[in-house]
């Protein structure tokens, strides 16, 4: 008698996340980015470079570009420290390659950072690309609670909204074979 309780009080544990609408792991390749309110950068740069306008928040949909790379970082992780001059080099890869400047945009999104830390953590690494912040954990929650950093390239067009095609925790030695496989797998010209 008392393992059919078990059991069922195991399955209901098991499916609690589901029924609750949480989401347990990050954005899967072939799925689509999950609809979340991103804080809009505070920066004038951050903000045209992206291509929006005005304040408060925005979804990915209305970045200006075929394919979104969403960097998942935090200014307390020593690996997104380190990893911090091979963004910085995989920016200037792209913005310095006119057939992809304005088709590829980064954001990095401060996972439980203020404004004021990811400001701290733009001024000290010099990023040139828009930064926003997380302070409340909302997006990390919605995308899984990953760890740091974690990217996940996004193609914004195509028949399949927010398509991911990119999900992966861990900085990138290479940045040249990052954006050969970003071009590989978005299918960019």
């Amino acid at each position: 008698m008392r393992k059919p309780i078990a059991l069922m009080m195991l399955l209901v544990f098991l499916a609690l996340p589901a029924l609750l609408g949480a989401q347990t792991q990050p954005p899967q390749v072939g799925a689509s980015l999950p609809d979340m309110k991103i804080q809009k950068p505070a920066d004038s740069d951050g903000m045209k470079y992206l291509g929006l306008s005005g304040s408060g928040t925005f979804s990915a949909d209305q970045v200006r570009a075929q394919v979104l790379i969403i960097q998942i970082f935090s200014l307390y992780c020593p690996y997104c420290q380190k990893d911090a001059p091979n963004m910085n080099r995989f920016f200037s890869l792209i913005e310095g390659n006119p057939r992809l400047k304005g088709k590829i945009k980064i954001l990095g999104i401060g996972a439980g950072n203020t404004q004021f830390e990811v400001n701290t953590f733009k001024k000290k690494y010099k990023v040139e690309f828009a930064l926003v912040p997380d302070g409340d954990f909302a997006i990390h929650k919605i995308i899984g609670e990953v760890r740091t950093p974690y990217f996940i390239v996004v193609k914004l067009g195509g028949p399949k909204k927010r398509e991911v095609v990119y999900s992966r925790l861990g900085a990138h030695e290479d940045v040249e074979a990052f954006l050969a496989e970003v071009i590989r797998l978005t299918g960019i010209q």
